[in-house]
């Protein structure tokens, strides 16, 4: 299915939901709706379903619009954060009742195939009710798999999960994602969710579209400030600076060797190091920042170091377990090449330059 989403808006009453703009996800891969809580992601997910109508623009589906028809007319399947099941069928049968409608030949295998993927396999015999929030959340995203449907909407369907589920049901997801052939729309707030899935990644923020394109052009040259702060986890280091004879000067820091683009105008600057850019060991040619740690904490297998500098207070995410005693002298080094600098109005005017690699790693 080609969804194509033509110059559309919402408006409720005096306010904007959903301001002027055009998308059409790639057939048969993963579209990632990223944004804060109120970007506009559900919205936008409600028109794509057919269950709003934009206040303009067209949405057509593979040339024929279908601006006006309703949800019962489109063959779409979606998946709400408040997961929604039958609540007199067992699980087995909310997972199979698609899978009728389909005159699917192998029934019991299919449906034992999706409960084993989303680790429910073990709960085909109870009623929804007898199950926790997460679980039946997963019997809600089973049947949507189910049905097979060319277009598939899921609105933050992990969010109910604890964290180790999440992380493994993400794996499943992806490869469940690239075996289809439907083409999902998938809603996050996560940045690491939305590197996770790849595919195609669309940045909301406040009713607006940022940026779209492959997720990893979209985070490594996020091409505005807004698109940076959407796409970073933890919040990428944001430091005052501005042009300067040789490169870009930080504020009470160092000077950066960057050659910026020959039309840049003299002025201020913000540059933007990403947490995963800051190390506690110097390697040849880095910068050096002299500071005091604030503030770590550990989460999953990575150590987020809060450290205050001269030039503000950065956070350093380490790969591994680190122990640092607050209030103690901590450097921090980076290389002045993994530097984003932005312009004064916020426009992206260079990003550090990726280097290729065999496992395709973004």
């Amino acid at each position: 299915m080609q969804l194509s989403l033509e110059g559309i808006s919402k408006k409720v009453g005096a306010q904007t939901w959903l301001y002027e703009m055009g998308l059409s996800p790639q057939p048969g891969a993963v579209t990632v709706l990223l944004g804060a809580t109120q970007a506009g992601k559900t919205s936008l997910m409600r028109i794509m379903a057919g269950l709003d109508v934009p206040s303009h623009g067209r949405v057509r589906v593979d040339g024929v619009d279908v601006t006006g028809q309703p949800v019962r007319e489109r063959n779409v399947a979606m998946v709400y954060q408040q997961f929604i099941n039958y609540p007199s069928l067992k699980v087995r049968d909310n997972i199979a009742s698609p899978l009728k409608l389909r005159g699917e030949k192998n029934l019991e295998q299919r449906v034992r195939e999706l409960a084993e993927k989303l680790h429910i396999e073990m709960f085909l015999d109870r009623y929804p009710a007898e199950l926790s929030g997460g679980q039946q959340q997963r019997v809600a995203l089973a049947r949507a798999l189910a049905k097979a449907a060319p277009l598939m909407l899921l609105d933050e369907p992990l969010v109910n999960l604890d964290y180790k589920l999440r992380e493994e049901l993400r794996d499943e997801l992806s490869s469940l994602f690239a075996a289809g052939e439907s083409t999902v729309v998938y809603a996050t707030t996560e940045p690491g969710e939305a590197l996770l899935l790849g595919g195609y990644t669309a940045v909301m923020d406040a009713g607006e579209l940022l940026q779209y394109g492959p997720t990893a052009e979209v985070f490594h040259q996020p091409k505005s400030l807004r698109v940076a702060r959407a796409f970073s986890d933890p919040p990428m280091n944001l430091v005052a600076a501005h042009t300067a004879a040789g490169g870009v000067q930080l504020q009470a820091g160092p000077l950066l060797a960057l050659a910026l683009p020959p039309t840049t105008p003299g002025g201020l600057l913000t540059v933007g190091l990403r947490a995963s850019a800051l190390r506690v060991q110097a390697r040849p040619g880095d910068v050096a920042l002299n500071g005091q740690v604030e503030l770590a904490e550990i989460s999953g297998s990575d150590t987020f170091v809060h450290v205050s500098t001269p030039i503000g207070e950065l956070v350093a995410q380490l790969t591994g377990v680190h122990y640092f005693e607050l209030g103690t002298a901590l450097t921090l080094y980076f290389h002045a090449t993994q530097a984003y600098v932005f312009d004064a109005q916020g426009a992206l005017l260079l990003a550090p330059v990726r280097k290729a690699n065999a496992g395709g790693a973004i």
